[in-house]
């Protein structure tokens, strides 16, 4: 499929950004770039801010986790007829700057999952994160039957293909791993990573991932999946026989 006929939005799921959540926005803007907010039940000045920019919000009345959110997206950005789907977060560590390099990336590798890995100044990234993360890494490779550098990262591309799997019964954090290994295992739907840079600066406001919890989760769900699917030293031997798919390597 041709990524560059494709119609294609950014979705940026928030909680509480009121500190970033305007220069997120707007610097997708300038790009041109049609964006979808999804509020998930903020209580701060969050949707007041969106709300006064040029592009479409839905609030949740509550908070129901980033699964959620991403899920209400996905399907407001289908039903708006949007083929593709490009997702980051809204607390600025993820720039509109990459944006262009990840849309390149998925034109030259069309029908796959395209992510802004964290690759780049990874000093920044705190120990503890970057442990949860290397594990991560590690079982949900495992779990997809590929190599897949930086599966927490969300900033990502997602073809059409992968927007099928919108109703997948996974919450939180665990639904961004649960697409990866569905779209792997399900679709044959590939992965390429685009190096990005590792932004963790003070200005950020603490993170809603949580290493122990978080990740825990995630294991439990991974674990359940590799079961699932069988053939398991295989899939092990498919997760570690190649290199990660780089489809940029620029700085």
């Amino acid at each position: 499929m041709n990524t560059t006929a494709l119609r294609w939005c950014v979705l940026i799921p928030c909680f509480n950004e009121e500190a970033a959540i305007r220069g997120v926005v707007e610097s997708v803007l300038a790009l041109g770039a049609p964006v979808i907010v999804i509020d998930d039940g903020s209580d701060d000045q969050t949707p007041q801010i969106v709300g006064a920019l040029p592009v479409t919000l839905l609030r949740q009345p509550v908070r129901g986790g980033k699964g959620e959110a991403l899920r209400r997206g996905f399907r407001e950005a289908l039903r708006c007829g949007y083929d593709a789907v490009l997702t980051m977060d809204g607390d600025g560590q993820h720039q509109a700057s990459d944006i262009p390099r990840i849309v390149a990336a998925a034109a030259r590798y069309p029908d796959r999952i395209v992510i802004g890995a964290r690759l780049l100044d990874r000093e920044q990234q705190p120990k503890g994160r970057r442990r949860a993360n290397a594990v991560a890494d590690w079982g949900i490779s495992f779990a997809c039957a590929q190599p897949i550098a930086d599966t927490q990262s969300g900033q990502r591309w997602y073809p059409p293909a992968a927007l099928e799997l919108v109703d997948l019964p996974a919450e939180d954090f665990v639904f961004e791993a649960a697409v990866l290994i569905a779209a792997s295992r399900e679709k044959n739907i590939g992965v390429v990573s685009v190096p990005i840079a590792s932004r963790y600066h003070g200005e950020f406001r603490r993170s809603h991932f949580s290493p122990v919890r978080d990740v825990t989760r995630i294991t439990f769900y991974t674990v359940g999946r590799v079961i699932q699917y069988g053939k398991i030293p295989a899939s092990y031997r498919r997760s570690r026989g190649k290199p990660v798919i780089m489809g940029d390597t620029c700085v």
